[in-house]
């Protein structure tokens, strides 16, 4: 054991009374709650109302939630649907187990069908939201700490996590620290969260650019954070299945992005299209 290291929960669960409080949950919900309201916020900066996101929002989270459990389950099978593994299980998401690329996914179509019933423009939508949903994730992620998941390989840095014999792989089953790859995440999304609201402050990013902008920089975070995890996934030429995801959504994001960029150059009559173009006017700009 190293000297220093963070501890994790002995228990992820208390009990209210008969009602289990399960704190994988609670960072899920508190994440949503995160998002929601900077996203109300920033969407009421644009002139529109603060309550047409909670609104979209009662549509994109199921469909979010549903979609992140189908990734997990369907790019995890084994525990569900392989030898000994138990179906049923595949509805217990307290325990664990969700993909952020099904989320995205799932609340995408949420989102869509709650905006079309709002009628507002879904790229504006997305642009507003962006930044709360890095924040959302900042916080979830925090879910994978009382679950002792979502950590890289061994590690006897100063902020390794300690990882119960139990939860740990059975190669290393002796050593008890790893690196806190839930930690890494959840840094690196507030980061995004504001590299995203900078960039939306200081360019006119509109049509979709400030998601895409999201989109990409999560990518980058999340392909180095999934290449130091050591837990079970498929792999194919010797990269882990969302390391591929992340690769194939960050060149979509860039690519839109760039093609993005250079419309809205075109039709401003910029002689340099393709450059972000500053926003000189401050008092113009929207507030985050």
């Amino acid at each position: 054991m190293p000297l220093a290291f963070i501890p994790s929960p002995s228990i992820g669960e208390i009990h209210l009374g008969s009602l289990p409080l399960r704190g994988y949950s609670l960072m899920l919900i508190l994440g949503i709650a995160a998002a929601v309201w900077l996203g109300g916020r920033r969407w009421a900066a644009r002139g529109g109302e603060k309550t047409v996101v909670t609104d979209v929002a009662l549509w994109a989270v199921p469909f979010g939630v549903v979609g992140a459990r189908l990734y997990h389950v369907v790019t995890s099978s084994e525990p569900y649907f392989g030898r000994d593994g138990d179906p049923l299980k595949a509805l217990f998401i307290w325990d664990g187990g969700i993909g952020i690329w099904g989320a995205i996914a799932g609340g995408a179509v949420g989102a869509w069908i709650g905006c079309r019933r709002n009628g507002v423009p879904l790229s504006a939508f997305a642009d507003a939201v962006a930044p709360g949903i890095a924040l959302g994730q900042a916080i979830g992620r925090w879910g994978n700490w009382f679950n002792q998941e979502l950590y890289g390989r061994a590690s006897t840095l100063p902020w390794a996590l300690e990882i119960d014999p139990v939860h740990r792989p059975e190669a290393t089953s002796d050593l008890a620290t790893y690196h806190p790859a839930f930690l890494y995440e959840s840094l690196w999304c507030l980061g995004v969260a504001a590299l995203v609201m900078w960039a939306d402050r200081r360019f006119r990013l509109d049509c979709g650019r400030t998601f895409a902008l999201y989109a990409a920089a999560y990518c980058v975070g999340r392909f180095w954070i999934e290449y130091l995890r050591v837990d079970e996934a498929h792999r194919i030429l010797g990269l882990r299945l969302n390391d591929w995801t992340a690769l194939l959504v960050f060149a979509a994001a860039f690519a839109y992005l760039i093609a993005a960029t250079r419309r809205a150059a075109d039709s401003r009559g910029d002689a340099d299209a393709g450059r972000l173009l500053p926003r000189l006017d401050a008092t113009s700009s929207p507030k985050s």
